[in-house]
């Protein structure tokens, strides 16, 4: 496990992960299943915003400013309204136009609904950015430091859930020849349409 879901793992362990589970409507263990494919993903994505100088250099300006991890001084709060911390604006700037997909593409592999998928990632985001934040303030990082950490956490993700992350790492390659995309579109058409 990356250090960051580690760092997550022990700051829900007092009922945070409770909370969570009650604000999505699902129980706690498929909360933990889903948050456990999440939050890597999320790393992953800010990983490859960060391997281009801008993109780490935006990132490591947004933790420096809004993110320095003290939302888990009242996580508690935090998780009794988390509109409040703005999770769907740092989704938008992590996953940008392939959020819908990577939605869709999480639902699968974790069987919720890509509305509670959707709950759970606007949590989720601003618990990874504040766990990166604190990262960044405990050990002195800049831009380049931080986008050397989000390397090293993205690989370790990848080693632990090679699939899980070979299938959403083909959804946030922005290169790719768009098969993966169609199959996720297929699927999510075939989602979608059973749900009406």
């Amino acid at each position: 496990m990356d250090a960051i879901s580690q760092m997550l793992t022990q700051q829900l362990s007092g009922g945070g992960l409770s909370q969570i589970s009650q604000q999505i409507g699902v129980d706690e263990q498929t909360t933990g299943n889903a948050l456990s494919a999440a939050v890597p993903l999320l790393i992953s994505a800010m990983a490859n915003n960060a391997s281009q100088p801008a993109g780490a250099q935006s990132l490591h300006q947004a933790l420096s400013q809004d993110h320095d991890g003290a939302i888990f001084n009242d996580l508690s709060g935090f998780l009794s309204n988390p509109q409040a911390a703005n999770g769907a604006g740092i989704l938008g700037h992590v996953l940008g136009p392939k959020q819908d997909l990577v939605q869709t593409g999480l639902a699968q592999q974790t069987g919720l609904d890509a509305g509670s998928i959707g709950q759970l990632l606007m949590i989720a985001a601003p618990l990874v950015m504040g766990a990166l934040g604190k990262t960044q303030q405990e050990q002195g990082l800049d831009a380049g430091g931080l986008a050397s950490l989000l390397g090293q956490q993205q690989q370790a993700a990848q080693q632990s859930n090679p699939d899980l992350m070979g299938m959403l790492g083909n959804l946030l390659d922005m290169n790719n020849d768009g098969s993966a995309l169609d199959d996720i579109l297929r699927l999510a058409g075939n989602f979608f349409g059973g749900r009406k």
